[in-house]
């Protein structure tokens, strides 16, 4: 328990202590006044600080062990994976050059060619009589069919005979 005496020294110096933070807020804001005053005649703003300190902050970044390190070791990183891609790339393009220049592909891009001509022929060449589009792609996919089973042309009644 505090005596009336000693509380009412508390409050004297509660008071006090309230009056002297009252004249620092004062004293604080008009600094912080002047100093913007001073930085505005320098050029310097907000913005410029911010980049400032960005600017350090990345360079003091970029200085430490473990960006070099890490640095390092996605560079190596991305080298591989470059000439992985580039290994991958000339694979394929020697896979479609050697499959463009296999026998399989030849005598389907042959039978293609002949297919085309042939409806070329039938649907707008020298015959007159044409024929519709719905007959000349019937006529090409039976000669189609027939150059597919290889040659062997039976007739109906050798079928029967056998």
């Amino acid at each position: 328990m505090l005596s009336e005496e000693e509380k009412e020294e508390l409050k004297a110096e509660l008071v006090q202590l309230e009056d002297e933070i009252t004249t620092l807020r004062q004293v604080l804001s008009a600094k912080e006044r002047h100093l913007v005053e001073i930085k505005q005649k320098l050029g310097m703003n907000l913005m410029n600080e911010l980049k400032q300190n960005f600017s350090k902050s990345w360079h003091d970044m970029q200085t430490t062990t473990a960006y070099k390190k890490t640095h390092e070791t996605l560079s190596h990183a991305g080298q591989k994976a470059t000439a992985a891609f580039s290994n991958v790339g000339t694979a394929i393009s020697k896979k479609f050059g050697d499959m463009r220049n296999s026998p399989t592909f030849k005598s389907f891009e042959e039978r293609v060619e002949t297919t085309v001509t042939s409806l070329k022929t039938k649907v707008g060449g020298t015959n007159p009589n044409g024929g519709s589009f719905e007959e000349v792609l019937s006529s090409t996919a039976h000669a189609s069919a027939q150059s597919l089973a290889g040659g062997s042309r039976r007739t109906k009644e050798e079928e029967l005979q056998c």
